[in-house]
């Protein structure tokens, strides 16, 4: 495996965890958001108050996207190990000789 390979790889796999967290962040973000403007107008200062709220919308965004998290996961998994043979043979290459393990990927 090259630099660039592990850098590609590195950085698709912190895109994928943006992308899969950010509904349930910016839902938390709102709620949150709010709930500290309607404590604000009315006085209430309770620190426990948003818990309630974001855990509820955490979970209603976990149950309407879960499954394209999942799904989104998936992808990258299953295209992280269709390449793996890839990798293999480009760290082979890379140090002019092959490994067992290479070695082995290659009669696939």
């Amino acid at each position: 495996m090259t630099q660039d390979t592990v850098i590609d790889l590195a950085r698709s796999a912190v895109f994928v965890v943006l992308k899969v967290s950010a509904p349930m962040l910016l839902a938390s973000l709102t709620i949150g958001l709010v709930i500290s403007l309607i404590q604000t107008i009315t006085s209430i200062q309770e620190a426990t108050l948003s818990f309630v709220p974001k855990l509820l919308v955490i979970m209603l965004m976990l149950v309407l996207t879960g499954g394209w998290m999942f799904q989104t996961i998936e992808e990258f998994t299953v295209e992280l190990f269709n390449n793996f043979g890839n990798y293999i043979h480009e760290s082979a290459s890379a140090t002019g000789s092959l490994s067992v393990l290479a070695y082995m990927f290659r009669l696939l």
